[in-house]
């Protein structure tokens, strides 16, 4: 072994040695090697494969960690551009601790934009510094005004320091004195010198995606109705007429988007009766999601509804109420579908042509069959066919969808179909109705969703309501999933709902309109309905198999609370997000307590609420003074925006008992103005 070790070529000593003992292409390539380093660029959703989201009019504040050998001078510029600008917008980034940088742009327009961080060694910035602290010091030396003559002029030579063409002879002339030091210092040199420099080892970082969306992507309040329940006798089929009468109370409580489940044709062919039934009567309406009938399908209006121009005076009527419509976009088909006779490839037939019906055990749906994505005629077919059911109903004036079970159709269609809408109409809004797992549900966000459901139906204690909202504005979600708070859904009759009466329904809307900046309602639920199917999260007599009239004023309805949240929503900014939220301590396990900080640093709303429908509970909590500033001991002034009074808390230590029948408080802090 030793005869093998010394019979080997000795290691050199240098990378130097090495190239020059086996020069070749890896030399040349280890040279032109990246001097520069830039990485973990933010915000970014992983890695910029899928596109961070904002909204038009918000400030993105891009961070980048950039740094090379030694201790050369660094420039660095945030670039960015919509994807159909040729030009690049640029800033230069400040320098942070620990080789961080920061800028920020305002977004100001619809659509996708991209970004990148770009660094490059700023040489002449460099000697400007270290020429600096040596005439500080009193040790400048003439060859270091020669270094800085030498600069300008090789820089006034280059194609783009023609500006610089007067500075050498200029700069000779002023000699080694303190005049030459401040021309070679002055500001007016940098910035030509910046414009003429040569940007060596210039590095861009990789593009990140963004995607600018107009607020009601991030701020809005949805109220969903059923069309066909708005009359006043279960055997009249309502119309889109009579739902233009219940436009001013629902602009009344406050909501700007008004939802709908399916508007189309409903097949006949297993059509449900009431309460899920297998059997419908002749007058049965049947389910609005068995979508398809001989008088059409995704791109019909069901006749009992009062067809297109009925529609087109609700779109104008809800316009006018400051409502926008919102539809579902439901890709399912009653075997009446016209679909199944048209296009029998976009289906996936058995054995003995029969088609197998919709089911999620154990829930099973005999009157819809569902769509091959991959079916022998579907691709593009079929895709094209959906994309073209969506923008004929933006034509009819509709700008917001909300798309059932996405997780159930494969995901290249939706990054497909988003994109290519939003290409053409960058205000759409697609939400995604996917209570599923976490994974899913973030991977639709990533793909193109504008919003989302999420699992605040089921979290209604404390802890894990806290762990839930933590994740979402903490962690790699805050930057692409937008979660949209429903408090209940035609398909979740909440057991919370179902045994905590009214105070549980003030506790669930308060939670829901205050912590994220979209929230939604069922109709039904500012009455207080939860008359359940037993042992089922489902309601009783459920509206989606029967016409469901309804008192709209009766007593113990919550109409005020809703329309009070509402109100409050609109005027302070710190309720149109979730991102915002901190969670203060508060000494009762049923007690949760949480501020949201305006964007201007003025205020900050802060919510208490009883999760206990049942019981009242008394707490020991802390005023948040550190997050003004104040010491332990200082006052803050508080107005109750529910009650509408004013006082002043001294000190950060407070106790409070909330009852059920008042089970929230909403304040706002300022500092300095004390009541």
């Amino acid at each position: 072994m030793a005869d093998a070790l010394s019979a080997a070529p000795r290691a050199a000593s240098s990378a130097s040695a090495i190239i020059a003992a086996s020069p070749g292409p890896a030399d040349q390539a280890a040279s032109a090697s990246p001097r520069l380093v830039v990485e973990e660029v933010s915000p970014h959703v992983d890695g910029g494969d899928f596109a961070v989201r904002r909204v038009v009019g918000e400030t993105v504040t891009v961070e980048a960690t950039v740094y090379t050998d030694g201790h050369e001078q660094l420039a660095v510029h945030l670039l960015w551009r919509a994807v159909d600008e040729d030009e690049w917008h640029r800033v230069p980034m400040a320098a942070l601790p620990t080789d961080r940088w920061t800028a920020d742009f305002t977004l100001e327009r619809l659509g996708r934009h991209e970004f990148l961080v770009e660094g490059w060694l700023d040489v002449f910035g460099g000697f400007r510094r270290d020429f600096r602290k040596k005439l500080d010091a009193g040790v400048a030396q003439p060859v270091d005004f020669m270094e800085g003559r030498g600069f300008v002029t090789a820089a006034a030579k280059s194609a783009s320091g023609k500006a610089l063409a007067a500075w050498p002879a200029k700069l000779e002339a002023s000699g080694d004195d303190m005049a030459g030091a401040a021309l070679l210092l002055s500001d007016e040199l940098a910035g030509l010198m910046a414009a003429a420099d040569q940007r060596p080892f210039v590095l861009r970082s990789p593009r990140q995606l963004l995607d600018a969306e107009r607020i009601a992507a991030r701020f809005s309040s949805w109220y969903e109705l059923f069309p066909r329940s708005i009359t006043p006798d279960a055997g009249r089929h309502g119309t889109f007429d009579d739902v233009v009468t219940r436009l001013p109370q629902i602009r009344d409580m406050g909501f700007d988007t008004l939802y709908f489940p399916p508007i189309h044709p409903i097949g006949r062919t297993n059509r449900k009766g009431p309460n899920n039934t297998l059997i419908a009567g002749p007058d049965d309406p049947g389910s609005p999601y068995a979508i398809g009938a001989a008088e059409g399908g995704h791109d019909a209006v069901h006749p009992d509804l009062g067809g297109f121009e009925a529609f087109a005076r609700l779109v104008e009527a809800a316009r006018a109420h400051g409502l926008e419509i919102a539809l579902d976009f439901a890709i399912q088909c009653s075997p009446d579908h016209p679909w199944l006779t048209d296009h029998p490839g976009w289906f996936a037939w058995r054995p003995d042509g029969s088609m197998k019906y919709a089911e999620n055990p154990p829930k099973k749906y005999q009157d819809i069959v569902n769509v091959d994505f991959y079916g022998p005629d579907a691709v593009p077919g079929l895709w094209v066919a959906l994309r073209d059911v969506v923008l004929l109903w933006v034509e009819h004036g509709v700008k917001t969808f909300r798309v059932d079970n996405p997780h159930t159709k494969p995901l290249p269609f939706w990054e497909w179909m988003i994109a290519d809408v939003r290409a053409q109409h960058p205000d759409v809004i697609f939400l995604a109705e996917a209570f599923t797992r976490p994974t899913m549900m973030y991977r639709l966000a990533k793909v193109g969703f504008s919003q989302s459901y999420t699992y605040f139906t089921w979290r209604d204690g404390k802890q894990e309501l806290t762990d839930y909202i933590t994740e979402l504005t903490t962690t790699a979600p805050q930057e692409f999933y937008r979660p949209h708070f429903f408090v209940n859904t035609p398909d979740i009759n909440p057991v919370f709902l179902q045994t905590s009466g009214r105070p549980g329904f003030r506790i669930r809307a308060v939670l829901a309109a205050t912590l994220s900046g979209l929230f939604g309602v069922y109709s039904g639920f500012e009455l207080c309905e939860a008359d359940p199917v037993p042992g089922k999260e489902e309601y009783n007599d459920s509206e989606k198999y029967i016409v469901k009239p309804r008192d709209w004023n009766a007593p113990g309805n919550i109409i005020q609370d809703i329309a009070m949240l509402n109100r409050i929503r609109r005027q302070y900014p710190a309720l149109q997000t979730h991102l915002n939220t901190k969670f203060f301590v508060a000494g009762d396990d049923n007690i949760i307590w949480y501020g949201k900080p305006d964007p201007d640093g003025a205020g900050m709303i802060c919510v208490m609420v009883n999760m206990d429908p049942h019981e009242g509970h008394d707490c020991a909590f802390q005023v948040p003074l550190w997050e003004f500033g104040l010491d332990d001991n200082a006052s803050i002034a508080v107005e109750d925006l529910a009650e509408g009074y004013r006082f002043n808390w001294y000190g950060k230590d407070q106790t409070i008992r909330i009852e059920p029948d008042q089970p929230y408080r909403i304040w706002r802090l300022t500092a300095g103005n004390l009541a």
